[in-house]
């Protein structure tokens, strides 16, 4: 099983990801983005909002 990740390093807050998927990640006061909900969701593609973070910073860890 797979879960998604934020590389905070690579991270620079431009919200792209909790406006594709509020359901699984979240921009917070720091202007980071977190991972609310690590199994991701039915709703979007989290390897497509992956692929177009413009940091990179979305991963996928095997558990």
């Amino acid at each position: 099983m797979y879960f998604v990740e934020i590389d905070a390093e690579l991270c620079v807050g431009c919200g792209f990801c909790e406006e594709e998927c509020p359901q699984v990640f979240e921009l917070t006061s720091y202007k980071k983005a977190v991972v609310i909900n690590p199994d991701g969701c039915e709703v979007c593609n989290c390897e497509e909002i992956a692929e177009n973070c413009p940091a990179h910073a979305i991963v996928f860890n095997k558990d």
